[in-house]
Protein backbone atom coordinates (compact mmCIF):
# COMPACT_ATOMS: atom_id res chain seq x y z
CA UNK A 1 0.00 0.00 0.00
CA UNK A 2 0.90 3.14 -0.51
CA UNK A 3 2.58 5.38 2.40
CA UNK A 4 0.77 9.13 2.45
CA UNK A 5 3.05 11.15 4.80
CA UNK A 6 1.10 14.39 6.49
CA UNK A 7 1.77 17.76 5.60
CA UNK A 8 0.75 19.29 9.09
CA UNK A 9 2.79 22.95 9.04
CA UNK A 10 4.46 25.82 6.77
CA UNK A 11 7.61 25.30 8.70
CA UNK A 12 7.61 21.04 8.16
CA UNK A 13 7.19 22.34 4.49
CA UNK A 14 10.27 24.95 4.83
CA UNK A 15 12.48 22.65 6.35
CA UNK A 16 11.65 19.82 4.03
CA UNK A 17 13.17 22.17 1.54
CA UNK A 18 15.59 23.76 3.07
CA UNK A 19 14.71 26.71 3.03
CA UNK A 20 14.32 29.59 6.04
CA UNK A 21 10.98 30.08 8.06
CA UNK A 22 10.25 33.48 8.53
CA UNK A 23 6.30 33.20 9.78
CA UNK A 24 5.39 29.98 11.68
CA UNK A 25 1.79 30.26 9.42
CA UNK A 26 2.44 31.31 5.96
CA UNK A 27 5.56 30.99 3.49
CA UNK A 28 6.19 31.95 -0.10
CA UNK A 29 9.56 29.93 -1.48
CA UNK A 30 11.37 30.85 -4.78
CA UNK A 31 11.49 26.62 -5.04
CA UNK A 32 15.05 27.51 -6.80
CA UNK A 33 16.59 28.22 -4.09
CA UNK A 34 15.07 24.69 -2.66
CA UNK A 35 17.20 21.41 -1.60
CA UNK A 36 15.91 18.39 -3.23
CA UNK A 37 12.99 16.82 -1.77
CA UNK A 38 12.31 12.91 -1.77
CA UNK A 39 9.35 11.56 -3.99
CA UNK A 40 6.89 11.45 -1.24
CA UNK A 41 3.11 11.76 -1.41
CA UNK A 42 1.14 13.96 1.37
CA UNK A 43 -2.14 14.79 2.90
CA UNK A 44 -2.20 18.37 3.22
CA UNK A 45 -3.22 20.49 6.14
CA UNK A 46 -2.32 23.67 4.65
CA UNK A 47 -3.81 25.53 2.06
CA UNK A 48 -1.13 25.24 -1.25
CA UNK A 49 -0.55 27.23 -4.37
CA UNK A 50 2.16 26.25 -6.83
CA UNK A 51 3.08 28.11 -9.91
CA UNK A 52 5.44 25.54 -12.25
CA UNK A 53 7.65 27.39 -14.86
CA UNK A 54 9.45 24.29 -15.99
CA UNK A 55 8.22 20.33 -16.77
CA UNK A 56 9.31 18.44 -13.77
CA UNK A 57 8.84 15.36 -12.60
CA UNK A 58 5.14 13.91 -12.48
CA UNK A 59 3.22 15.51 -10.08
CA UNK A 60 0.39 13.41 -8.60
CA UNK A 61 -3.31 15.34 -7.12
CA UNK A 62 -5.60 13.00 -6.31
CA UNK A 63 -6.61 10.49 -8.48
CA UNK A 64 -4.69 12.18 -11.58
CA UNK A 65 -1.30 13.07 -12.86
CA UNK A 66 0.18 16.27 -14.51
CA UNK A 67 3.57 16.82 -15.83
CA UNK A 68 4.00 20.37 -15.70
CA UNK A 69 3.98 21.21 -19.68
CA UNK A 70 3.16 24.72 -19.29
CA UNK A 71 3.67 27.79 -17.24
CA UNK A 72 0.88 26.38 -14.48
CA UNK A 73 -1.00 27.18 -11.13
CA UNK A 74 -2.35 24.36 -8.96
CA UNK A 75 -4.04 24.67 -6.06
CA UNK A 76 -4.63 22.53 -2.93
CA UNK A 77 -6.83 23.29 -0.24
CA UNK A 78 -6.80 21.12 3.26
CA UNK A 79 -7.30 17.72 3.41
CA UNK A 80 -6.51 16.91 0.08
CA UNK A 81 -3.53 14.17 -1.24
CA UNK A 82 -0.37 15.26 -3.34
CA UNK A 83 3.08 14.57 -4.27
CA UNK A 84 5.12 13.52 -6.33
CA UNK A 85 4.88 9.92 -8.38
CA UNK A 86 8.31 8.44 -8.39
CA UNK A 87 10.04 5.86 -6.50
CA UNK A 88 10.47 7.31 -2.88
CA UNK A 89 14.25 6.93 -3.17
CA UNK A 90 14.47 9.21 -5.78
CA UNK A 91 15.49 12.97 -4.70
CA UNK A 92 14.01 15.49 -7.02
CA UNK A 93 14.24 19.37 -7.25
CA UNK A 94 11.59 21.67 -6.90
CA UNK A 95 10.93 24.15 -9.37
CA UNK A 96 8.87 26.95 -9.87
CA UNK A 97 7.05 29.14 -6.63
CA UNK A 98 5.09 28.07 -3.81
CA UNK A 99 2.44 30.11 -1.56
CA UNK A 100 1.66 27.67 1.83
CA UNK A 101 -0.43 29.08 4.42
CA UNK A 102 -2.23 27.47 7.55
CA UNK A 103 -5.97 27.84 7.58
CA UNK A 104 -5.48 29.20 11.04
CA UNK A 105 -3.93 32.33 9.25
CA UNK A 106 -6.94 33.69 7.77
CA UNK A 107 -9.60 32.69 10.33
CA UNK A 108 -11.85 35.37 11.34
CA UNK A 109 -11.13 37.31 8.31
CA UNK A 110 -12.80 38.18 5.50
CA UNK A 111 -10.94 36.11 3.45
CA UNK A 112 -10.94 33.15 5.98
CA UNK A 113 -15.18 33.73 5.62
CA UNK A 114 -14.99 33.53 1.33
CA UNK A 115 -12.18 30.82 0.95
CA UNK A 116 -14.53 28.31 0.28
CA UNK A 117 -15.92 30.25 -3.13
CA UNK A 118 -12.92 30.04 -4.83
CA UNK A 119 -13.63 26.79 -6.21
CA UNK A 120 -10.37 25.95 -8.38
CA UNK A 121 -9.10 24.77 -4.68
CA UNK A 122 -11.17 21.78 -5.53
CA UNK A 123 -10.35 21.17 -9.04
CA UNK A 124 -8.56 18.01 -10.04
CA UNK A 125 -5.15 18.61 -11.51
CA UNK A 126 -6.01 18.22 -15.32
CA UNK A 127 -8.07 21.41 -14.62
CA UNK A 128 -5.16 23.12 -13.58
CA UNK A 129 -4.48 27.28 -14.86
CA UNK A 130 -2.19 27.65 -17.32
CA UNK A 131 -0.89 31.28 -17.14
CA UNK A 132 0.52 33.65 -19.46
CA UNK A 133 3.79 35.29 -19.81
CA UNK A 134 1.63 39.09 -17.97
CA UNK A 135 -0.60 37.12 -16.01
CA UNK A 136 2.75 35.04 -14.34
CA UNK A 137 4.15 38.46 -14.03
CA UNK A 138 0.55 39.38 -12.09
CA UNK A 139 1.16 36.47 -10.01
CA UNK A 140 4.38 36.77 -8.96
CA UNK A 141 3.84 40.37 -7.99
CA UNK A 142 1.50 39.48 -5.45
CA UNK A 143 4.20 36.59 -4.24
CA UNK A 144 6.86 39.48 -4.04
CA UNK A 145 4.03 41.81 -1.88
CA UNK A 146 3.49 38.60 0.53
CA UNK A 147 7.46 38.00 0.28
CA UNK A 148 8.25 41.36 1.17
CA UNK A 149 5.73 41.91 3.89
CA UNK A 150 7.52 39.00 5.84
CA UNK A 151 11.27 39.97 5.53
CA UNK A 152 10.16 43.19 7.53
CA UNK A 153 9.50 43.10 10.82
CA UNK A 154 6.18 42.27 11.95
CA UNK A 155 3.92 45.06 13.60
CA UNK A 156 0.26 45.16 13.70
CA UNK A 157 -0.35 45.53 10.13
CA UNK A 158 1.84 43.07 9.17
CA UNK A 159 -0.91 40.19 9.08
CA UNK A 160 -3.86 42.22 7.39
CA UNK A 161 -1.18 42.88 4.89
CA UNK A 162 -0.17 39.57 3.97
CA UNK A 163 -4.43 38.33 3.84
CA UNK A 164 -5.09 41.66 1.46
CA UNK A 165 -2.29 40.31 -0.81
CA UNK A 166 -3.33 37.09 -1.12
CA UNK A 167 -7.27 37.58 -1.22
CA UNK A 168 -6.11 39.83 -4.30
CA UNK A 169 -4.04 36.93 -6.22
CA UNK A 170 -6.77 34.83 -5.50
CA UNK A 171 -9.14 37.36 -7.43
CA UNK A 172 -6.53 37.64 -10.49
CA UNK A 173 -7.20 33.52 -10.22
CA UNK A 174 -10.79 34.10 -10.91
CA UNK A 175 -10.16 36.33 -13.68
CA UNK A 176 -7.86 34.51 -15.31
CA UNK A 177 -9.49 31.01 -15.34
CA UNK A 178 -12.69 32.75 -17.02
CA UNK A 179 -9.79 33.79 -19.53
CA UNK A 180 -8.77 29.80 -19.77
CA UNK A 181 -12.75 29.24 -20.08
CA UNK A 182 -13.17 31.59 -23.09
CA UNK A 183 -9.80 30.60 -24.76
CA UNK A 184 -10.79 26.84 -24.22
CA UNK A 185 -14.27 27.49 -25.98
CA UNK A 186 -13.73 24.81 -28.68
CA UNK A 187 -12.59 22.12 -25.86
CA UNK A 188 -15.67 23.60 -23.47
CA UNK A 189 -18.25 23.12 -25.93
CA UNK A 190 -17.44 19.39 -26.25
CA UNK A 191 -17.78 19.40 -22.78
CA UNK A 192 -21.54 20.23 -23.04
CA UNK A 193 -21.57 18.35 -25.76
CA UNK A 194 -20.96 15.55 -24.17
CA UNK A 195 -22.82 16.41 -21.08
CA UNK A 196 -26.03 17.10 -23.48
CA UNK A 197 -25.56 13.28 -24.74
CA UNK A 198 -25.12 11.98 -21.44
CA UNK A 199 -28.23 13.30 -19.87
CA UNK A 200 -30.25 12.29 -23.37
CA UNK A 201 -28.95 9.05 -23.09
CA UNK A 202 -29.42 8.67 -19.35
CA UNK A 203 -33.31 9.64 -19.41
CA UNK A 204 -33.96 7.10 -22.83
CA UNK A 205 -32.30 4.17 -20.39
CA UNK A 206 -33.56 2.86 -17.06
CA UNK A 207 -30.73 4.47 -14.94
CA UNK A 208 -33.31 8.04 -13.91
CA UNK A 209 -35.76 5.02 -12.29
CA UNK A 210 -32.80 3.14 -11.05
CA UNK A 211 -30.41 5.74 -9.57
CA UNK A 212 -32.64 9.08 -9.26
CA UNK A 213 -32.46 12.40 -10.84
CA UNK A 214 -29.19 12.62 -12.32
CA UNK A 215 -27.07 15.24 -9.82
CA UNK A 216 -23.84 17.24 -10.72
CA UNK A 217 -21.34 14.89 -9.29
CA UNK A 218 -22.32 12.07 -11.75
CA UNK A 219 -22.28 14.05 -14.73
CA UNK A 220 -19.32 15.64 -13.66
CA UNK A 221 -17.51 12.62 -13.03
CA UNK A 222 -18.77 10.83 -15.91
CA UNK A 223 -17.56 13.89 -18.28
CA UNK A 224 -14.03 13.09 -16.05
CA UNK A 225 -14.47 16.51 -14.53
CA UNK A 226 -14.53 17.74 -10.86
CA UNK A 227 -17.86 19.00 -9.62
CA UNK A 228 -16.81 22.44 -9.34
CA UNK A 229 -14.75 22.92 -12.58
CA UNK A 230 -17.79 21.62 -14.38
CA UNK A 231 -20.37 23.58 -12.19
CA UNK A 232 -17.94 26.58 -13.19
CA UNK A 233 -17.97 25.89 -17.10
CA UNK A 234 -21.45 25.31 -17.48
CA UNK A 235 -22.37 28.41 -15.89
CA UNK A 236 -19.76 29.77 -17.92
CA UNK A 237 -20.97 28.65 -21.07
CA UNK A 238 -24.80 28.50 -21.05
CA UNK A 239 -25.51 31.55 -17.77
CA UNK A 240 -27.11 28.89 -16.08
CA UNK A 241 -25.73 26.56 -13.13
CA UNK A 242 -25.18 23.09 -14.03
CA UNK A 243 -28.42 22.02 -11.12
CA UNK A 244 -30.17 24.19 -13.34
CA UNK A 245 -29.56 22.87 -16.61
CA UNK A 246 -30.09 19.59 -15.47
CA UNK A 247 -33.44 20.63 -14.43
CA UNK A 248 -33.93 22.14 -17.47
CA UNK A 249 -33.22 18.46 -19.51
CA UNK A 250 -35.91 16.55 -16.83
CA UNK A 251 -38.76 19.44 -17.76
CA UNK A 252 -37.67 18.97 -21.45
CA UNK A 253 -38.05 14.88 -21.10
CA UNK A 254 -41.52 15.13 -18.93
CA UNK A 255 -43.18 17.25 -21.37
CA UNK A 256 -42.56 14.67 -24.18
CA UNK A 257 -43.73 12.15 -21.55
CA UNK A 258 -47.05 13.88 -20.63
CA UNK A 259 -48.27 13.20 -24.77
CA UNK A 260 -48.92 9.61 -23.43
CA UNK A 261 -52.12 9.35 -21.57
CA UNK A 262 -51.80 6.13 -20.73
CA UNK A 263 -49.59 6.85 -18.19
CA UNK A 264 -50.13 9.12 -14.97
CA UNK A 265 -48.36 12.06 -14.02
CA UNK A 266 -47.19 9.74 -10.48
CA UNK A 267 -45.93 7.29 -12.94
CA UNK A 268 -43.94 10.02 -15.21
CA UNK A 269 -42.27 11.16 -12.34
CA UNK A 270 -41.00 8.03 -11.27
CA UNK A 271 -39.90 7.17 -14.85
CA UNK A 272 -37.90 10.35 -14.53
CA UNK A 273 -36.21 10.04 -10.83
CA UNK A 274 -38.31 11.66 -8.77
CA UNK A 275 -38.93 10.07 -5.30
CA UNK A 276 -42.20 12.12 -4.81
CA UNK A 277 -44.59 13.02 -7.79
CA UNK A 278 -45.28 16.52 -5.49
CA UNK A 279 -41.38 17.30 -6.18
CA UNK A 280 -41.75 16.72 -9.74
CA UNK A 281 -45.48 18.80 -10.11
CA UNK A 282 -43.84 21.60 -7.97
CA UNK A 283 -40.39 21.75 -10.46
CA UNK A 284 -42.58 21.12 -13.61
CA UNK A 285 -45.12 24.64 -12.41
CA UNK A 286 -41.80 26.29 -11.54
CA UNK A 287 -40.38 26.02 -14.70
CA UNK A 288 -43.28 25.87 -17.23
CA UNK A 289 -46.00 27.89 -15.29
CA UNK A 290 -48.50 25.26 -15.56
CA UNK A 291 -48.73 21.92 -13.52
CA UNK A 292 -48.22 18.83 -15.72
CA UNK A 293 -51.87 17.95 -15.83
CA UNK A 294 -52.94 21.71 -17.17
CA UNK A 295 -50.40 21.22 -19.56
CA UNK A 296 -51.32 18.08 -20.74
CA UNK A 297 -54.86 18.84 -20.53
CA UNK A 298 -53.61 22.40 -22.37
CA UNK A 299 -51.62 20.40 -25.15
CA UNK A 300 -54.91 18.12 -25.91
CA UNK A 301 -57.24 20.93 -25.76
Amino acid sequence: MEKIASLESVTQFNTERGQETLHPMISVLDQSKSRPVSAQRYISELYLVFLKDLKCEEFKYGRNHYDYQDETLLFIAPGQVFGLSAPEEKMIQPTGWALAFHPDFIRGSSLGKQILNYNFFSYEAHEALHVSPREKQIVLECFQKIREELERSIDKHSKMLIISNIELFLNYCIRFYERQFITRDNLNKDVLAGFEALLHAYFQSDKAQELGLPSVAYCAQSLNLSANYFGDLVKKETGRSAQEYIQGKVIEAAKERIFDTSKSISEIAYELGFKYPQHFTRLFKQLVGVPPLGYRMGANG
